[in-house]
Parts: structure tokens; C-alpha cells; sequence
């Protein structure tokens, strides 16, 4: 009796075990390292992470089968540049958000583009800065990893740092206090402003490394090398990375003498120091579609030859790519419509390179240029975040906005073909 029972319990433990386990058949699997998918794949799910990938796995008995014929499974997507706290500005100029939208408005905004983020496969986002949103990022962070709502796993910057005078908004009264989009530190000041700002959540500090002074004038360097040395070096030793927006030359030299992890934007950078970049290993997030939006709102029709803005902005692009430079994928969404994070992948390709490549940007690049080693890729151990699109993204990129099915945690949040939308 004693033995029947004993085998009665293993049998149901062993129903049970099977019942966690989620095994995905598509056509191809893209592994988010190899630039070739590979075909006669299988990948179990067990719990939250990755248990085998590859050809001739056998599934358990009671295992959850999901065939995806026609369909591509990639690596969760990891979105390197967003601002969840900012919607497209051609609805509402950025000066009116930070000014006049309250923040229980933007705080609800920011949890529809969350779950819009993740619907579009992206389960992973880079946020870098609330643009003048304090620290509701910490907050929504937690909602999300509670599972109040849903949303993609969250990095966030919180308030941002900035020179004192050399942000917005603009255009009051010299000396009346107006809400900013970040918060302003100098000299010794600076550090306590990065050490608050990890004390109050922030995993990844930004700054600025130049910006505009004043209206119509052009962007010139803000903080000096000292103070940028100053304030990665605290960041580093709380074991943060530093997010650094430089547009100018000088900017972006100071940004990587400093020791940036990344430069956010790079506008201006030239061959010679996008070569210093990739020496130093500074990784480069082109936000390529932020350019290109703004320019559309401002009257471009898309129309070629584009503007001297968007044409210096793939040179920088290209220069970078032909320096060695490591690219990251990450567009400044808010700017433009979170949810359209593939817009940025498709100007990378559009401005040469290959499908794969803008595919390894947004998977395995992007873990390993913010030091996320739990995933990125589709290997046994890894985190279960995975995304099935129709048709091949290494064959066209546009792929990767024809999401059937997401996975995050091991838990299927979007399924086309059962109406989880």
C-alpha cells in the first residue's frame, strides 16, 4: 500500500511538473546571436525560463504544445532608449507635457504605453527619464513587477541630470521657478544628485552632456570633463551604467573620456571620434526615428532627398557603424508612438544594415551592452521572453511588427490565435 501511494504521489508530480512545461514548434527560431534561423527547432518552456531549444526535443507527457507554422520565435525584444512618460509630440509639444499635463494624467499614459510596448513584443525597455515625471518610473516599475499591470521589464533614469540652466522648459520670467523636464546639479552638487538619485531607484543614471542654452542657438557642451569623470565615477561605484545625450563633438569626446557605458543620440559625431568610441567600447544609441519624426511633424512628407537634419543623422550613423562602433537599439520612443518601437529597427536597416543585424541589436546586443546575462538569446537558463512573428525578420525586417504571440516570465501575455490580444 505504502509503495502504491508513493508511486500514486510521483505520478502526480510528475502530471503536475508537466503541466508547467510550454513547448513552442515554429517554422524558424532566431536565436538572438546566429543571423541564420534555425529550422526543425523545438523550445521548452519550464516556469519562467528556457529548459532545452533545439531540434529533436521530446515533449514530456501533459506538456503544453503551441505549433506557429509560418512563424519566427525571437528573443524578447529589449527597446535601449524610451520614455514611457512621454507621449508623440505631435499630439502635445513637449513643453506642454512637462508644464501642464498633471502627473496622475501622465502616470496613466505611461501604463497605456507599457502594456502597448509589450504587446509589440518589447520585453524590455531602457527608460531614460520621466522628462519631468519625478519618479513615478520607480513606481510604475514596481506595478509591473507586482503584476498590477502589465509591462515590460523596466530599467529606469528617473529625473535625469542635467547642467543648471541648460534645459527646459523655457521662456518665463528670469528667476521664477518653473517644473523641469530634468533635474539640474553642478560641481559637488552633481554627485549627491547621482548618489540621490540611485538612492531613489534610478538603475541607470543620464545626463547631459550639452543641450541648447537658448532658444535658436545651437547645442554646446554643458557639463565639463571634470564634473562628467566625477559623476560616472560615482555611478560606477554604485554599480550603475551611465546614459550619456551628446550631440556635439565636444560633448560626445568629454562623454567618453568620462567613461559612459552609452551615448544616447551622437548627431554630430565624426570618424575620428566615433573611432575613440569604439575604442573605449562606448556603445551608440542612434535614435534614428526620433529624428525622423520630428522632421515629419515639422512638414517632411518622407520625401528624398530629406532634410539636412535626417541626412546628418545617418552619416553619424554610418560613420559609427564603420568605426566599430557598438550599436544600440533604441529610437527615443515617446517622441514618437510607444507600441511603433519597430521603427526604429526598420531605419537601421533602411540605413544598411542587414535584418539580422538590426534583429541582434534589439536581442543579444543590447543584453550585453547593458549587462543584462539572464537574456537576449534563446538558450537553456536564459529568461522565457519570447515573441513569434509571422513570416522571417532576418529576411525583412518589417516582420517584427506582425507579433502573434508574447511570452514574459515564462507567461503568455498576447495570443493571436486564442483572441489574447
Amino acid at each position: 500500500m505504502r509503495l502504491i501511494l508513493i508511486l500514486l504521489t510521483l505520478s502526480f508530480a510528475s502530471v503536475a511538473a508537466a503541466q508547467d512545461v510550454l513547448v513552442l514548434r515554429p517554422d524558424r527560431v532566431f536565436d538572438g546571436v546566429s543571423p541564420r534561423p534555425h529550422t526543425d527547432w523545438t523550445v521548452m518552456v519550464r516556469g519562467q525560463r528556457i529548459e532545452a531549444a533545439g531540434p529533436g526535443i521530446t515533449p514530456p507527457p501533459g506538456a503544453r504544445i503551441i505549433d506557429l507554422p509560418g512563424q519566427t520565435l525571437i528573443p524578447g525584444l529589449i527597446e535601449g532608449h524610451a520614455h514611457l512618460f512621454l507621449h508623440p509630440y505631435n499630439e502635445t509639444p513637449w513643453d506642454d507635457q512637462v508644464l501642464h499635463e498633471p502627473l496622475a494624467l501622465r502616470t496613466a499614459r505611461a501604463v497605456n504605453h507599457a502594456r502597448a510596448t509589450l504587446m509589440a513584443g518589447f520585453t524590455t525597455v531602457r527608460d531614460l527619464g520621466t522628462e519631468g515625471a519625478g519618479y513615478a518610473d520607480a513606481g510604475l516599475r514596481r506595478a509591473i513587477t507586482e503584476g498590477i499591470v502589465p509591462g515590460p521589464r523596466l530599467l529606469i533614469a528617473s529625473r535625469a541630470i542635467v547642467a543648471t540652466g541648460a534645459y527646459g522648459p523655457k521662456g518665463f520670467e528670469p528667476g521664477v521657478d518653473v517644473p523641469l523636464g530634468a533635474e539640474e546639479a553642478d560641481a559637488d552638487d552633481l554627485i549627491r544628485t547621482v548618489r540621490s538619485q540611485i538612492g531613489a531607484g534610478a538603475d541607470v543614471v543620464k545626463l547631459y552632456a550639452d543641450y541648447r542654452w537658448g532658444p535658436g542657438e545651437p547645442s554646446r557642451p554643458t557639463f565639463t570633463q571634470d564634473e562628467l569623470t566625477a559623476a560616472v565615477e560615482v555611478a560606477h561605484s554604485a554599480g550603475r551604467q551611465v546614459a550619456i545625450h551628446a550631440g556635439t563633438v565636444e560633448g560626445i569626446r568629454r562623454s567618453i573620456l568620462a567613461g559612459a557605458d552609452t551615448l544616447e543620440h551622437g548627431d554630430a559625431g565624426t570618424p575620428e571620434i566615433f573611432r575613440l568610441m569604439a575604442e573605449r567600447g562606448v556603445a551608440l544609441c542612434p535614435t534614428l526615428a526620433a529624428t525622423e519624426s520630428i522632421t515629419r511633424y515639422r512638414g517632411w512628407d518622407g520625401t528624398e532627398p530629406a532634410p539636412q537634419n535626417v541626412l546628418t543623422k545617418r552619416a553619424a550613423f554610418a560613420a559609427a557603424r564603420a568605426a566599430g562602433v557598438p550599436i544600440c537599439m533604441g529610437g527615443d520612443v515617446g517622441v514618437y508612438a510607444h507600441g511603433d518601437n519597430a521603427l526604429e529597427m526598420e531605419l537601421m536597416a533602411t540605413a544598411g544594415m542587414s535584418a539580422a543585424q538590426v534583429l541582434i541589436a534589439a536581442t543579444s546586443g543590447n543584453a550585453a551592452i547593458f549587462d543584462l546575462f539572464d537574456r537576449g538569446a534563446i538558450r537553456p537558463g536564459l529568461l522565457a521572453d519570447l515573441v513569434a512573428v509571422e513570416g522571417d525578420p532576418t529576411a525583412d525586417i518589417a516582420a517584427v511588427r506582425a507579433v502573434r504571440l508574447v511570452i514574459k516570465d515564462g507567461q503568455i501575455v498576447r495570443d493571436e490565435a486564442a483572441g489574447l490580444r
